[in-house]
């Protein structure tokens, strides 16, 4: 075995385990399927977005995070924002419509290239040329559009259709395509086979940058030459949590996600969810609290963390704001609320909810070696326009409403936006045995809270973890999936939750790709992906 891939797409996973075959790591294999999934997911993905990844080198012992998220642009820049291509579009979820912002000044500067160049250059094997090579071939012969893709093109279609030249690929012949048809990015597969030969200098500092730059300046953009020059990627240790004898590792800020799983972690650790049955009331009713105490102390972190951006944001004092978030006495406090409001009394009131961007993928990856990778890529909904000749598309972060709730263009010019994305590595006696993270917005971390309590708790098979019904509660709304028993969610009703019962499994509650050994003594792995959003997996 070469080793196994988790992923949102059947071409995704494909190009990884040709890199897999071809003699690459996990790396190798990550970074390929990330590009492979610019070309395959491009509905939800592309090349100017941003991302998290965490790796375990099983030739180190270490666990790293890759933060390559998106920063706010305009070092050296002077602009009006009364003259900004800055348009708001409303997509139509059905129940309700929802308003995204698009245009050159939706666009805060794209981090994922680096991130993945920096990965491959670091950890991989393979050279980058070679790596990038199927993602190529893809954007060459076309990409195949499944149920998920077409759905999520259907929803975005006021965006993938603003400006003639991105029409021109996502509408070629007049209209959307539909499922088994393709999709053909032939300029954005030449500055990919550029990327390979030159590597991230040519998106941040070469003949793709400047053609960036000089349509930001021609259209009323924010983002400069020196916003791209000056990005550069984080690299940082896991928050480290340990629950019921394994080690569950985070990333800890950009990603919010990471923090606020491990505040859910430490309320669960007291409570025996291994007598209960899966899925049952009680079960997902202490889910439910958990994730509403959680909504509760939010703004808590963040009002802590912003208190770190406004001194100095060093490592140490990241590490020092998430150790005051996180201390024990703390949790000790919310774990007596958590006991109180499952006595009966009333539950503390939720604030309002602020989630992230909808539109992000996944994938997990296993090597024979035992080296893991897990990676999540957002770029928001996309901002509507292709840069020039360059095929390439850049992400609309500043244009969605929930990353800035003190008001759009606030932020500082450099300063990481935040994220819920969250890719988690599982140890077990210091040895790696699970790599997963979910797309979802505000509902990766309950896909994902869920997963390893499936897998931990209740040790669940990895495919039935994955796809086993979930809850997410949010806005005084338990959502319950369909799967989960009508009596259960009968019982909700009659301890009065407020709760909204979908027909079937859907997207709205993640997609959480996975890799993980088939037992803690094995050097086999397998996979699992999501069936919510086309979970795909390849054993090589």
């Amino acid at each position: 075995m070469h080793g196994v891939i988790s992923a949102g797409h059947p071409e995704t996973a494909n190009a990884g385990a040709i890199i897999l075959k071809q003699g690459g790591n996990a790396v190798d294999a990550a970074v390929a399927a990330s590009f492979a999934s610019f070309i395959a997911e491009s509905p939800l993905v592309n090349i100017g977005g941003g991302g998290i990844a965490q790796l375990y080198n099983p030739a180190t012992k270490q666990p790293i995070v890759y933060d390559f998220f998106s920063t706010m642009p305009g070092l050296n820049g002077s602009y009006d924002l009364e003259n900004i291509d800055f348009r708001q579009i409303f997509i139509d979820f059905g129940p309700a419509q929802q308003p995204f912002y698009i245009g050159r000044a939706s666009v805060a500067v794209p981090g994922v290239v680096a991130g993945l160049c920096q990965m491959a250059t670091e950890a991989g094997r393979l050279p980058l040329s070679e790596i990038l090579s199927p993602a190529i071939q893809l954007a060459k012969q076309g990409a195949t559009i499944t149920n998920s893709s077409a759905y999520v093109m259907e929803l975005l279609e006021p965006i993938l259709t603003d400006t003639p030249p991105i029409a021109q690929i996502y509408t070629p012949q007049g209209r959307l395509p539909t499922v088994g048809e393709k999709l053909y990015f032939s300029d954005l597969a030449k500055t990919m086979a550029q990327i390979g030969q030159s590597g991230a200098n040519l998106f941040y500092r070469g003949s793709v940058a400047q053609k960036i730059a000089t349509d930001q300046t021609l259209h009323h953009g924010l983002l400069t030459k020196t916003d791209l020059a000056s990005y550069h990627v984080i690299s940082q240790t896991p928050i480290s949590v340990f629950y019921r004898g394994y080690t569950i590792l985070l990333p800890p800020p950009a990603s919010i996600g990471g923090v606020l799983i491990a505040f859910a972690l430490h309320l669960l650790t007291q409570i025996p969810l291994s007598t209960m049955t899966h899925n049952s009331f009680e079960h997902l009713r202490i889910l439910t609290e958990v994730m509403r105490l959680t909504n509760i102390s939010r703004p808590e972190w963040e009002a802590i963390y912003q208190q770190v951006l406004h001194s100095q944001t060093t490592t140490t004092a990241i590490n020092e704001a998430i150790t005051k978030f996180l201390s024990p006495a703390r949790i000790a406090d919310y774990q007596t609320k958590l006991r109180q409001t499952l006595a009966g009394e009333s539950p503390l009131p939720e604030p309002e909810p602020s989630p992230g961007p909808s539109n992000t993928t996944h994938i997990s990856v296993a090597d024979a070696d035992g080296m893991l990778v897990t990676i999540t890529t957002s770029s928001g909904e996309n901002a509507g326009f292709i840069v020039d000749d360059t095929g390439v598309m850049l992400n609309n972060m500043l244009g969605e409403i929930d990353l800035h709730p003190n008001g759009f263009h606030q932020l500082p010019a450099g300063q990481r936006l935040t994220t819920m994305m969250c890719p988690v590595l599982v140890l077990k006696d210091g040895e790696p045995i699970l790599a997963a993270g979910s797309g979802g917005s505000n509902r990766i971390r309950s896909a994902i809270l869920q997963l390893l309590s499936n897998v931990i708790d209740f040790k669940l098979p990895l495919e039935q973890a994955v796809n086993a019904a979930r809850v997410h509660f949010e806005a005084g709304t338990t959502q319950l999936e369909g799967g989960i028993l009508p009596a259960v969610a009968d019982q909700f009703e009659t301890f009065g939750y407020n709760i909204n019962r979908w027909p079937k499994r859907n997207m709205f509650f993640g997609g959480a790709h996975a890799v993980a050994r088939t037992d803690s003594d094995s050097q086999t792995w397998t996979a699992a992906g999501d069936k919510r959003r086309g979970g795909t997996i390849e054993v090589v």
